[in-house]
C-alpha cells in the first residue's frame, strides 16, 4: 500500500491551496458572520474544475481518481476556506452527483451531471427526517406509483444545500413491508409539482451552508426519474455515506494544517512576561498535538481513497473508523486552537473562532461517533 503522492498530485493539491488561498479564503469570515451562501466563491469552484473533479471529461469533469479529489478537498481546508462551502461542496459532489453518476441512467448522467459539474445546478441528498436519522430504515417518506408517475409524501431534515438545491436525491419507502430493502431513490427536480423547502436551519457552525426541511406533498415527478432499480435505494444510500464517512472528512484534516500555521503564527508574535508565548511549553505542547492529530487523520483518509482506487468493495469498516477517529478528536484541535489564541480566540475577528464552532459537525454528520462504533463492533 503505497500512499506516496505523483508529482502531478502534489502540484494539483498546491494549484488548488493557491486558489482558494486567494479567490475563497478571504471571503469566508463576511458570509459565515452573515449565514449566507457565497454564490460567487460556489461559482469559482465550478470554474476551476473542482466540483467535477473525478467525473469523466465527456460529463464535463476531469476523469481524476478518488486520491485526487482527497486531495482538493483537503486543500480547501488547509487553506482556510469557510467550512460551510466545504460542507455544501462535498454534499454536491459526493452525496447528490455522485449518487446520479453511479447508479443513474445513461440518460440521467448526461441530463444532470454535466451541470452539477459544472456548479451550473446544486445538488442535494434527501435521506434523513425528522424522526429517522441513524435509523434509516424507519424512515417515513413515502413514494407510490400512479400510472406513469412517482407521488411522494413525506419531509426530509437537515438537508444541507436543500434551500439552493436545482435537483436532489431523495429516498422513499416504496414498500412498507420490506424494511431496508424497501427503500428506492428518486431524482427530484426544483420546481416539481408538491415539492417545497420548509424552514431554514440557524446552526452552531458551517453557518455559510444553508441547511433546511424539504417537504413532499403529493409530489409528482416522471417514472423515469426513478434511481436505479426499485429497492436498491438502502444499499445506494449506504454506498453514499461511505464517501461522507471518509472523503467528505478532508477538509477537517486540512483544516489541522490551517490551525498549525495559525497558532505557530501568532505564538511567535504573541508576548507574554516579556517572551514570546511560543516559549511556553504548555503553548507549544498544544500545537504538537494538533500536529500529532493531523498526521494521524490523514493517512485514514488516503487508504479510504486508495481503496476506492483500486476498486475494492463497500469499506464500511475502515470508512467508519476514519470517521470515528477525525470526528471525535478533531474536536482537541479546534479547542487547543482557541486556547492558544486565548481571549481573541473566542472573538469572530479571529478564524479560529470559526473552526471552532464548524469541527463540532465532525462528530455528528454522516452518522454520530455512537453510531459509527455499533458499526465498527458489528464488523469486526
Amino acid at each position: 500500500m503505497d500512499f506516496s503522492l505523483t508529482d502531478e498530485q502534489r502540484m494539483f493539491k498546491e494549484q488548488v491551496l493557491r486558489f482558494a488561498r486567494k479567490e475563497l479564503a478571504p471571503r469566508a469570515q463576511e458570509f459565515d458572520l452573515r449565514s449566507e451562501f457565497d454564490w460567487e466563491a460556489w461559482k469559482k469552484l465550478g470554474e476551476f474544475g473542482i466540483l467535477g473533479l473525478h467525473f469523466p471529461e465527456e460529463l464535463g469533469g476531469s476523469g481524476a481518481d478518488v486520491l485526487t479529489s482527497v486531495l482538493a478537498a483537503e486543500a480547501l481546508g488547509e487553506a482556510g476556506v469557510d467550512g460551510g462551502l466545504a460542507l455544501s461542496y462535498g454534499a454536491h459532489t459526493y452525496l447528490c452527483a455522485d449518487t446520479i453518476f453511479s447508479h443513474g441512467t445513461d440518460e440521467q448522467r448526461r441530463k444532470y451531471i454535466p451541470k452539477l459539474a459544472k456548479g451550473e445546478w446544486v445538488g442535494c441528498m434527501g435521506l434523513t427526517e425528522p424522526s429517522a436519522g441513524s435509523d434509516v430504515a424507519s424512515l417515513r417518506t413515502r413514494a407510490e406509483k400512479r400510472g406513469d408517475r412517482w407521488v411522494l409524501n413525506g419531509s426530509k431534515m437537515f438537508i444541507t444545500n436543500g434551500a439552493i438545491a436545482d435537483v436532489a436525491v431523495i429516498y422513499a419507502k416504496t414498500d412498507t413491508s420490506a424494511a431496508q430493502m424497501g427503500i428506492s431513490a428518486f431524482i427530484v427536480e426544483k420546481g416539481s409539482p408538491g415539492f417545497s423547502v420548509g424552514r431554514n436551519l440557524i446552526k452552531m457552525g458551517v453557518r455559510a451552508s444553508p441547511t433546511s426541511e424539504l417537504i413532499f406533498d403529493d409530489c409528482e415527478i416522471p417514472k423515469e426519474n426513478l434511481l436505479g432499480r426499485e429497492g436498491a435505494g438502502f444499499l445506494m444510500a449506504m454506498q453514499t455515506v461511505e464517501w461522507d464517512r471518509s472523503t467528505l472528512l478532508a477538509p477537517f484534516v486540512g483544516a489541522a494544517s490551517y490551525l498549525i500555521e495559525r497558532c505557530s503564527k501568532y505564538a511567535q508574535e504573541r508576548e507574554q512576561f516579556g517572551r514570546p508565548i511560543a516559549s511556553f511549553q504548555a503553548i507549544r505542547h498544544k500545537i504538537a498535538d494538533i500536529k500529532i492529530f493531523l498526521e494521524a487523520a490523514r493517512p485514514l483518509v488516503y487508504r479510504i481513497a486508495w481503496c476506492k482506487d483500486q476498486g475494492r468493495p463497500l469499506n464500511h469498516l475502515e470508512a467508519a473508523v476514519a470517521k470515528l477517529f477525525i470526528g471525535d478528536w478533531s474536536l482537541k484541535p479546534t479547542s487547543d486552537a482557541v486556547q492558544v489564541f486565548g481571549g481573541y480566540g473566542y472573538c469572530h475577528e479571529y478564524d479560529v473562532e470559526r473552526a471552532f464552532r464548524d469541527g463540532r459537525l465532525a462528530p455528528l454528520g454522516g452518522g454520530t461517533s455512537d453510531i459509527q462504533k455499533v458499526l465498527i463492533s458489528r464488523l469486526m
